[in-house]
């Protein structure tokens, strides 16, 4: 159940990580990250236009994809944000080591992750590196994920907009990541459920 997750499944898993560092001097933070396809079909929205007057967008229906891998800290704003051409197991592997290293998980923190069941995220080929520890939500309990409240961020320089190749997508995304990743109150605005667990020492 989708409140199993609030009331028990996280904070055992953030319990049993703290007692397993206890004298470290390590923190435990809990994470959220999903993943969100973004192609050169286009993204429609509303705009202001003149009274009277109907906006118009050049729009080209086009099945070519990036995957936007996107992991957020509800609690402090951090996140972090990889374009990548695929979702699999491959990818996915590839990315959490980065996320991993890139965060100091293991040496200065450990990091419970709160992710969906997708296959790639569940195989046992997956490899979990050191000082992550995988939660997975309920099956079809979005509204629990904070990371799905990212997405209109992400996606407001894409709308209504026609990008005529994917590195041309990809380099106005990357610049919205980057722009992003300093935007830390807003980030916790966003996610920052108030059930989400505290960071522990």
């Amino acid at each position: 159940m989708p409140g199993g997750l609030q009331k028990k499944v996280l904070p055992e898993a953030v319990q049993t990580v703290g007692a397993s560092i206890e004298g470290t001097g390590r923190r435990v933070e809990v994470w959220c990250m999903d993943e969100h396809r973004i192609g050169l079909q286009p993204i429609i929205g509303r705009v202001w236009s003149e009274r009277g007057k109907a906006p118009t967008v050049p729009v080209q229906h086009r099945y070519q994809w990036l995957y936007l891998y996107a992991f957020a800290c509800p609690q402090t704003g951090e996140g972090q944000y990889w374009l990548m051409p695929s979702v699999n197991t491959e990818a996915f592997q590839g990315v959490l080591e980065r996320f991993a290293s890139s965060t100091g998980a293991g040496r200065e923190r450990e990091i419970v992750l709160v992710l969906d069941g997708a296959g790639w995220h569940t195989t046992p080929q997956l490899g979990c590196p050191d000082g992550v520890k995988l939660v997975f939500l309920p099956p079809y309990s979005p509204e629990l994920q904070p990371a799905e409240r990212l997405w209109h961020l992400t996606d407001a320089p894409l709308k209504n907009q026609h990008f005529r190749t994917l590195a041309d997508l990809q380099e106005t995304l990357a610049a919205q990541c980057r722009w992003l990743e300093a935007q830390r109150e807003r980030v916790k605005a966003l996610t920052g459920f108030h059930w989400w667990p505290k960071i522990t020492n």
